[in-house]
């Protein structure tokens, strides 16, 4: 799956800047012009990183942090502040509220990208890695392969993407509406059983004669990539 970035950045200009050369490095991008706004739309859908204005309308940038921090959901989301402030006490300010990272107005563009992919290698190597294993599975998201234990595996794409998020989040069980989100897309309506037709073509791909199930049910709540599977195999 693309990395997700969050940009909450009321200077509308620098805000199109961002996203457009955020896009061409390959990443999803949301653009946010106000703090209150950013905080309704960060409890809808989380992004992979967030870049964070200090001065903001609504709620300020720092104050967004301290709250994004006391949340469970929030609380490692990687965080790069963007200010005009400079001196030592506002860097460490703006760090000590819980940013993983500070960057001065005006600021380099390539130099900016450069801390966001380290940032999400350093915070969710998964989302950025090339290849991803979970016991004997293994996907290559150049190629767009997925073999079991050396055999290929032939998936439809809505399969593969659907793999490819549970491998990023092993153990994380995500509802029929978060994996809607998150395969499918928050702009597209379908309805949620369409999730366990998938999860069972999904299933009947990767799984051969005695081979074990990696894929959790859990009963009222979703479904998860057993995080034990790597571990049994």
């Amino acid at each position: 799956m693309v990395p997700r970035v969050a940009v909450v950045e009321d200077e509308e200009a620098l805000s199109v800047l961002l996203r457009y050369n955020l896009e061409a490095e390959g990443f999803e991008v949301d653009t946010i012009l106000r703090g209150d706004e950013a905080e309704l739309r960060l409890q809808e859908r989380i992004p992979d990183l967030l870049i964070l204005d200090w001065m903001l309308p609504g709620v300020s940038g720092i104050e967004l942090c301290r709250r994004l921090r006391m949340r469970p959901e929030t609380e490692r989301l990687p965080i790069i502040m963007l200010t005009a402030r400079g001196e030592e006490s506002e860097k460490v300010r703006g760090l000590a509220t819980g940013a993983d990272d500070y960057i001065v107005k005006p600021f380099s563009v390539p130099e900016l990208l450069a801390r966001v992919r380290a940032l999400l290698r350093r915070a969710n190597p998964e989302r950025v890695a090339t290849i991803l294993t979970i016991g004997d599975i293994e996907l290559d998201r150049e190629k767009k392969r997925v073999s079991r234990n050396g055999r290929p595996i032939d998936l439809g794409p809505t399969e593969y993407r659907l793999l490819e998020f549970l491998m990023e989040r092993p153990g994380r069980v995500f509802s029929r509406e978060q994996l809607l989100d998150g395969v499918w897309g928050s702009d597209i309506y379908i309805d949620e059983r369409t999730v366990d037709v998938h999860v069972g073509r999904l299933r009947k791909a990767i799984n051969r004669g005695q081979q074990a199930d990696p894929i959790r049910t859990v009963r009222g709540a979703g479904y998860a990539l057993d995080d034990r599977f790597g571990r049994m195999n």
